[in-house]
């Protein structure tokens, strides 16, 4: 399993890349969002991989951080969801708004992206609620692919192995308070669907200030 490619951008397409790593070309299937991330031909570029296999097929499928190519391996065991279907809901979203979107029930957020009808978003959002807490947590330890130069001598490497990590944005904090939560007895989807709205609402809140308000949005309506 190729887990993470690091060389130079060969050429892009309108849905792919092709990479080069020690004098072989690989094509990477990647979303809009991502191909308008990466750097000019020729320039350094990493990126996380996940192999699909098929009897008459085997294409490789890039992401910029863990966290995202853990939602499109999700995303891919919902019925009905294939590959590009989950590349378009990345695209649209990126991982946090997906993120967001399953944790709150928003299926109409992810009927958005191109190729996605009304069942299919909310299949999505009612298989994958209770398991938005896990991937999220990823947030805290997600390494940046696409940094530092590349060294000539630098191959595949087989297994996701961040080298240095650095914590997205709120990510840590989200996780944490997903853990005190659980703690207090919330069941894993409520308690996702109250962090991320917390998150949404004040975007660089610490642990403490999302517990709070999370609490807040959990309390019985009188």
């Amino acid at each position: 399993m190729i887990g993470r490619l690091t060389g130079r951008l060969g050429y892009r397409a309108t849905d792919h890349v092709l990479i080069e790593v020690g004098g072989v070309g690989y094509i990477v299937y990647c979303s809009d969002r991502t191909l308008a991330a990466l750097p000019g031909v020729g320039e350094a570029v990493s990126l996380y991989t996940d192999l699909v296999v098929r009897e008459d097929l085997m294409q490789l499928f890039g992401f910029p951080s863990l966290v995202e190519k853990e939602w499109h391996r999700l995303l891919m065991s919902v019925q009905g969801v294939g590959a590009k279907v989950s590349l378009a809901i990345l695209g649209a979203l990126g991982p946090d708004g997906v993120s967001r979107a399953i944790a709150l029930g928003d299926w109409a957020s992810v009927k958005a992206a191109k190729g996605v009808g009304p069942k299919t978003a909310q299949r999505i959002v009612l298989d994958l609620k209770d398991k938005a807490p896990g991937v999220m947590a990823l947030g805290g330890t997600v390494a940046e692919a696409m940094e530092g130069p590349v060294a000539a001598s630098d191959a595949v490497i087989e297994t996701p192995t961040p080298a240095r990590a650095k914590p997205a944005a709120n990510g840590s904090a989200q996780a944490d308070a997903l853990s005190a939560l659980a703690n207090l007895g919330y069941a894993p989807g409520e308690a996702a669907g109250a962090v991320a709205e917390a998150a949404g609402n004040a975007p660089g809140a610490g642990e403490a200030e999302l517990i709070r308000a999370a609490l807040k949005l959990l309390a019985p309506k009188s």
